[in-house]
């Protein structure tokens, strides 16, 4: 098949304004010519364009018979086994299937009609043999019927007798048996190819119905597919509105995020910086505090240890400390433990540590200010950033919502611009009409039908009449036959196997003729229009030719339709497309005819868009991170005298001990050489005195030693605090001024860039839906599949019903009537040994040798022909 020289149907003319209104609407968002290389914005749901259901099935499986198509098939390529050919169709198709008379001996036209007899020889043999046979098979059967008038060519009513008669009677019964056994079979697969042909011509009705109801579902649909198209602009329109309603979080919240990267660590350093403020007046605070206590305390130890000492002392002026004749071990421990008396003083001297009362007046002047309600209020003020990009952007937001307003009021106001619904109505008409004139043709159709199902059957039954000669000729012979008569007095019912046999031989001479001419016209018809039409439609050896309709045009559709034959649009693919249930708007190239964005000039709206976007302003110089007062403090804090503090004193005095000794040591060594004295006042009195160290110790020293370490820690955290701290602050409000430097002069090109981010995130909501329109044209708007479906259907019927059908009648009756050659050799045989003859071969009883007198004329010494047998009455 080949697809360039039809043109295409002229319902599309009618569809195309359906089309138009779509376009509009998808170019009234075309891009700019320089795509904008931004981040995707969010992924808008359009939802699913509604879609019709087309019934049409233009599928066809033959069912059984099918394995007798494909039996053709095998026989047509064995035939025709040469490749389609695409060149030489083009060739004629050019020269209008003709030359003029005066342009055959042109060699071109020479060397055309050469290859259109290559290309044709095997049906031109099969044609010729069939001819051959409808004139010889009449001819000949005419001649074999004077010469058997005249006794000859088989003809005599006389049978030799030979010894293997039985043998040869057997063998020609059944292979005249086996051969009518083909021809019955060839019959039937005629008759079912007949049968399938009327049957499938009811289907026509039902295939055509489908087909118009699909045409109708296309054209009511695409309207409402159109409207859904268009209406799902509010999509995109409703998450602009949103997005500019939230320009505040979604504009001012990315500049805040961006802005504080930088910013808040540089508050977060002053916000500590207020903290260590806090905690240095509490550390000078402790220091003095802790002074006092300790002094204080220091002198209550001081004299309770010399009541301590005092008592020792005069319990070791004991009389038992001194007699070393009677107990020099108590002698000699009482000398130890005065000489240990001097480790019971006082390590550390607080009185010499002066107060910080200078540092710590100045820390409760700096604590004055709040300088972490301070710090909030930068804080407050970066956190403003979205609201201030509302304020500030409110007449550029109010534009821009005009402007969306506005494309959708353009996209309504072209939609309404094409006559979508005349359209629609025109098209609907149009198929009413054709399918009324189909309609007015069925009753044609099936007279026609009826008429040549009748042709057929006639046919069928010339074979049929042949084939009961053959088969009563064989079962009346057969069951009527009697081994021991003789051939003239074979019985009544034998002679008329025989007779039928013989009219059999009659009918096929006179009807072989007519059936071979039929099989010889509808194979020349039906063949042809398997190989060149209907196999190359199924192997999609489609033609394609430029200029092959009409010399100035190269592509026939572009140039009927769009007066460009230039454009790439042929029926094969237009078929192709539309055979994947593709839209009208692909197959057709809608989009390389009609420029919407050039005819419309619709990205002027866009265009609008992004200079309004991009024309944002911004300014934070209103946003104050560090107030002057904040800065003032942190400065005064770095002048509050901590530098000045002697943290050496300080630290050398806690990290002594509060007694020289360890006091309760002390009183664990006292305790241990005070057992070592016998029992006595000595003894307890000493004992006395350890008990009281001990609780000395857990009632003062305890409290003092807490003391000292907080006095420690307190003068090590002002250490570590005063340690270079003027360059501490000055780095805080270099940091600070850093950070207000950027908010306030250098965050410009920040700005610029989330604006142009956040402008190509409105923009893309208008491309997206762009987008989406285009491959809804391209892919469920209008899908043309009932194009398709038209020629799928045509082709159904032409080659699935009508030419396999017809191929498969011509098969069987041509099967059939080749095989009444054979059928009538062995009919005219075996009719022989059916019939009754009129004269036999006599033999005597005793000799092997005929006793009759021979005749003077028989120089071969051969027996006349013998008489007639006597009737039976006779006997």
């Amino acid at each position: 098949m080949w697809n360039t020289g039809t043109a295409p149907p002229p319902p599309l003319l009618l569809l195309l304004p359906l089309l138009l209104c779509v376009l509009a609407a998808s170019g009234e968002l075309q891009q700019e010519t320089e795509p904008r290389r931004l981040p995707p914005p969010g992924k808008l749901d359009f939802g699913y364009v509604p879609a019709g259901v087309y019934e049409t099935l233009a599928h066809y499986e033959p069912g059984p018979i099918g394995i007798l198509f494909h039996l053709v098939r095998a026989f047509l390529c064995v035939v025709q086994p040469n490749a389609f050919p695409q060149d030489l169709i083009v060739k004629l198709a050019k020269d209008k299937f003709g030359f003029a008379q005066t342009e055959y001996r042109k060699p071109e036209n020479i060397v055309l009609t050469l290859q259109v007899i290559y290309y044709e020889i095997g049906f031109a043999v099969c044609a010729a043999v069939g001819l051959v046979f409808a004139v010889l098979v009449p001819l000949i059967g005419l001649f074999f019927c004077l010469c058997r008038c005249c006794d000859n060519c088989g003809g005599e009513m006389h049978q030799r007798q030979r010894k293997n008669a039985d043998c040869r009677r057997g063998l020609l019964g059944t292979l005249l048996f086996a051969n009518s056994l083909v021809i019955t079979i060839g019959v039937l697969c005629a008759y079912a190819a007949n049968q399938n042909l009327s049957s499938q011509v009811k289907n026509i009705r039902r295939l055509v119905n489908s087909n118009m109801r699909d045409l109708h579902t296309f054209a009511n649909d695409t309207p409402m597919q159109i409207d859904y198209l268009i209406s799902q602009y509010a999509t995109a329109k409703n998450k602009v509105i949103y997005d500019l309603d939230n320009i505040g979080p979604l504009l001012g919240g990315r500049i805040h995020d961006q802005l504080d990267k930088e910013v808040h660590p540089a508050l977060d350093k002053v916000l500590n910086m207020a903290g260590a403020m806090r905690q240095t007046k509490e550390a000078l605070d402790n220091v003095n505090v802790g002074l006092d206590v300790l002094q204080e305390g220091t002198g209550r130890l001081n004299f309770n240890l010399s009541l301590v000492r005092t008592g020792i002392n005069r319990t070791l002026d004991d009389p038992g400390c001194h007699d070393e004749e009677s107990d020099a071990t108590s002698a000699q421990l009482c000398r130890n433990i005065r000489r240990s008396l001097s480790q019971l003083q006082i390590a550390a001297n607080f009185s010499r540590l002066p107060k910080v009362n200078a540092q710590l007046e100045k820390m409760n002047n700096v604590l004055r200010t709040d300088l972490s309600a301070v710090v909030q209020r930068g804080y407050d003020s970066l956190n403003n950033t979205p609201l201030m990009a509302v304020e500030q952007t409110r007449s550029a937001v109010e534009s821009v919502r005009g402007l969306v307003d506005g494309i959708g009021s353009n996209i309504s106001s072209f939609s309404k611009v094409f006559p979508v619904q005349t359209s629609v109505s025109n098209f609907n008409i149009f198929i009413s009409h054709a399918h009324a004139k189909i309609e007015d043709h069925y009753p044609d159709i099936d007279k026609m039908d009826f008429y040549r199902w009748i042709g057929c059957i006639a046919l069928c039954c010339m074979v049929v009449l042949v084939l009961a000669f053959n088969y009563l000729g064989l079962l009346c012979g057969t069951l009527g036959y009697d081994k021991h008569a003789s051939p003239t007095t074979r019985g009544c019912i034998s002679n008329t196997g025989g007779t039928m046999l013989m009219a059999g031989v009659g009918f096929t001479v006179i009807f072989s003729w007519v059936l071979m001419g039929v099989v010889t016209a509808i194979f020349l018809a039906g063949g042809n229009v398997e190989k060149l039409f209907c196999e190359p439609f199924h192997t999609k050896d489609v033609v394609d030719t430029p200029y092959l309709v009409d010399p100035n045009l190269k592509n026939f559709i572009p140039g009927l339709f769009y007066n460009d034959s230039q454009l790439e649009l042929t029926a094969e693919s237009l078929y192709s497309t539309c055979k994947e249930n593709k839209g009208i708007y692909t197959a057709m190239r809608l989009d390389k005819v009609f420029n919407i964005s050039l005819f419309l000039n619709t990205t002027l709206f866009t265009k609008d868009v992004v200079s309004q976007l991009d024309g944002v302003r911004i300014d934070l110089r209103g946003t104050i991170l560090l107030e002057a007062e904040g800065e003032q403090n942190l400065l005064d804090f770095s002048e509050a005298g901590l530098s000045e503090i002697n943290y050496a004193d300080y630290l050398e005095e806690v990290n002594k001990g509060v007694t020289v000794m360890d006091l309760l040591l002390f009183a664990t060594e006292l305790e241990a050489q005070t057992d070592l004295m016998p029992r006595g006042a000595l003894q307890s009195a000493l004992k006395g005195h350890v008990g009281t160290l001990r609780q000395i110790h857990s009632q003062q020293i305890v409290s003092m030693e807490q003391g000292m370490s907080a006095l420690n820690q307190s003068m090590r955290f002002l250490e570590r605090t005063a340690s270079d701290l003027p360059n501490k602050v000055l780095a805080v409000l270099d940091a600070i001024k850093a950070a207000q430097y950027l908010v306030s002069q250098n965050a410009t090109h920040l700005i610029n860039l989330e604006t142009r981010k956040y402008t190509a995130t409105i923009v893309g909501y208008f491309h997206q839906y762009m987008e989406w329109v285009k491959t809804s044209l391209a892919l469920e708007v209008a899908p043309c599949k009932p194009l398709s479906n038209l020629l799928d259907t045509a082709e159904i019927i032409a080659c699935s019903f009508l030419v396999d059908s017809m191929n498969a009648f011509w098969m069987g009756l041509g099967c059939s009537t080749l095989f009444l050659l054979p059928g009538i050799i062995l009919a005219v045989k075996l009719a022989k040994f059916y019939r009754r003859m009129d004269t036999e071969d006599v033999y005597d009883d005793i000799e092997t040798i005929p006793m009759k007198t021979v005749p003077t004329y028989d120089s071969m010494n051969r027996f006349p022909r013998a008489s007639a047998p006597p009737r039976h009455i006779d006997w």
